[in-house]
């Protein structure tokens, strides 16, 4: 009887020990031949300014400990809010946030020609695209000296004092010299050749603005549309020419002549004082997209939605991405504005889009500060991760489908593991249906093959996806696993 009772004690041990042990295992997905919803797509990005220290850096001459801090918490707030890119401004006058022989370190990070002990620029995508964000590089072209900022030794308005034009407290690169262009050109071809970024970044400052767009370079209204116009042609070629991928777009005056829609006034006319024909520009296929300051209220005498019908109406295969003014909210320029405009804004956007939608916002640091509220009306609009919108025309490869793998890691969460069939992918998607419904999880860089994501991501999950993006944005087909 004590034998008995002893083999069943065992017996009933090692049935313990086994359900224990199944239940701690890793529990595997399995691999199932169905297709995955399309995920969201959206531009959503904040412009970060360097020029005067306006968003990153907050000083000059601040340790790169410091810098790399500060630049971090953007980024990290950035994905928090669901932004998926950022437009880092690494050329504010002919100088250089990142590591150049054409120009001299930029005075707005450590002091003019000093270099600040990295490469912002490489730190800056490096960690972006860890985090699922586009890093697309913002150059001001012409733009030499500001305010009498000193500027480096090798900075070209000590080498080549020729070409610089002066415009109040403000110097330029004249920007009709082929000179100065072809400087310009190669300053940015460098940077287009040399980094991983995903899009270059043009402001509105060709010609000054008034009073001070006179400047003495001998050319009429119409010679300098036609420099600007051949600028920004052969811009876009070479960029096309070197990585297709690379998204080339410009963020021109809102108002590209008085009157232009019927009834919009305007002061600044951007046609005749900045030589800046951007619906020409737009028209012709020179940009990939537009992304015009309507810096305006809905209700106002340059209407917002007024604004963005008559942009997007000019070319309606590429995007027109409206630059909206967070800066604005309770401003001196407007100090009764409220943050809920912006809200009202990007819904206005989305329903007037002819091609994408999408938004930028001027600028991080009343986003950062929370101006007015202004991250709960994003925050309301941008429930979830997006993709930016795929450009076709810079490409046509859409990925092949990973091989993918998943299993519930125990007090872990899901671990998830691909092995790529092309080298042609971008980016990662990790998407989950829940009640049928497809959602984004992450954005990863292509570099990367494998994630552990917290349990919390999966209740009520039946389905895992793993799809790729290619660097045009094109959509891959998924591999999809299932319970």
């Amino acid at each position: 009887m004590l034998r008995v009772r002893h083999i069943l004690r065992w017996a009933l041990l090692t049935l313990l020990i086994s359900i224990c042990w199944s239940t701690d295992r890793a529990q595997a997905w399995q691999p199932v031949n169905e297709n995955a919803a399309e995920p969201a797509r959206e531009f959503r990005a904040a412009w970060v300014a360097t020029v005067f220290n306006l968003d990153w850096p907050s000083s000059a001459g601040l340790p790169a400990a410091q810098q790399k801090a500060q630049l971090l918490s953007i980024l990290n707030r950035a994905v928090q809010l669901h932004l998926n890119a950022i437009i880092l401004q690494i050329r504010p006058n002919a100088d250089a946030l990142y590591k150049s022989s054409l120009e001299p370190w930029s005075a707005w990070l450590s002091g003019p020609g000093v270099n600040p002990g990295y490469d912002p620029l490489a730190f800056a995508i490096t960690e972006a695209h860890r985090r699922g964000l586009e890093l697309h590089a913002w150059f001001n072209p012409f733009r030499a000296t500001v305010s009498g900022k000193p500027v480096g030794p090798e900075h070209i308005a000590r080498r080549r004092p020729d070409l610089i034009k002066r415009a109040g407290s403000t110097t330029m690169l004249n920007p009709s010299s082929s000179d100065a262009q072809q400087h310009v050109l190669r300053v940015i071809m460098d940077v287009v050749r040399r980094y991983d970024i995903d899009g270059v970044h043009l402001d509105d400052y060709f010609y000054p603005y008034p009073p001070h767009h006179n400047i003495a370079d001998g050319r009429t209204p119409a010679q300098r549309r036609a420099a600007i116009d051949s600028f920004v042609k052969r811009l876009y070629t070479s960029i096309k020419a070197v990585k297709p991928w690379v998204r080339f777009g410009i963020s021109p005056f809102g108002v590209w002549q008085p009157g232009y829609p019927a009834g919009v006034p305007s002061g600044v006319n951007a046609y005749e004082h900045l030589a800046c024909d951007a619906r020409k520009w737009l028209a012709n296929g020179w940009v990939d997209y537009l992304s015009p300051q309507l810096y305006w209220r809905i209700n106002s005498p340059q209407s917002f939605p007024s604004l963005m019908k008559w942009w997007s109406a000019i070319n309606p295969r590429r995007p027109i991405w409206p630059g909206i003014s967070t800066a604005r909210i309770l401003s001196a320029e407007d100090r009764t504005r409220p943050a809920s405009e912006i809200g009202n804004q990007i819904d206005l956007s989305r329903k007037l889009a002819r091609q994408s939608a999408g938004q930028l916002f001027w600028s991080w640091n009343s986003i950062r500060a929370n101006r007015g509220g202004v991250q709960a009306h994003i925050a309301a609009r941008y429930g979830g991760f997006a993709l930016p919108p795929s450009m076709p025309w810079c490409g046509s490869a859409h990925p092949a489908a990973p091989a993918a793998k998943a299993t519930d890691q125990p007090g872990r969460g899901v671990a998830i593991a691909w092995t790529p069939t092309d080298t042609s992918a971008r980016k990662w998607v990790i998407q989950a249906r829940r009640s049928g419904r497809w959602t984004t999880l992450c954005i990863l860089p292509g570099s990367r093959f494998r994630v552990t994501l917290p349990f919390s991501m999966f209740t009520a999950v039946d389905r895992i996806a793993v799809r790729p993006i290619s660097a045009c944005g094109n959509s891959g087909s998924p591999a999809v696993l299932a319970r």
